[in-house]
């Protein structure tokens, strides 16, 4: 008994298919290499910060409180102030000051924003350099 194996013209089937695995194992070799010779980078900002000792101030500076309410009405540390030209008085009393004190400015939430822009434009014209608004917990809903 016999057993016929190939084509029927005789010719075998002959594999032309390239043999990766050689080629697939030295560019591993290569990537190891690649990742070994990268230095390792680091993520760390270099600063130069200032040396010395930071002392705080003997005293607090003043503060000014200056509340806008809800109609526009404008209040100086609890007082009701009239008018622009009164505001703007009182303001340039406190630019004056030898040391200049801190205005804060707390809008209530249902102001009008030219209210308080009124305010600030006043304080910044007049020279106030330290205007901070305060009471934005009530902006967050």
């Amino acid at each position: 008994m016999s057993m016929n194996v190939g084509n029927a013209s005789g010719d075998a089937d002959v594999l032309v298919d390239i043999n990766t695995t050689p080629l697939i194992d030295v560019m591993l070799v290569l990537l190891i290499m690649l990742i070994i010779t990268i230095p390792i980078q680091t993520h760390a900002v270099k600063l130069n910060m200032p040396t010395g000792a930071s002392t705080p101030p003997p005293v607090p500076p003043p503060v000014i409180r200056i509340d806008v309410d809800f109609d526009g009405t404008v209040l100086w540390n609890g007082e009701v102030v009239p008018d622009r030209p009164t505001l703007e008085a009182k303001l340039a009393l406190a630019v004056a000051e030898p040391e200049q004190p801190e205005v804060h400015l707390r809008p209530n939430k249902l102001v009008k924003y030219e209210h308080v822009a009124m305010v600030m434009a006043s304080a910044q014209r007049l020279g106030i350099k330290k205007l901070g608004v305060i009471g934005n917990e009530q902006f967050a809903n």
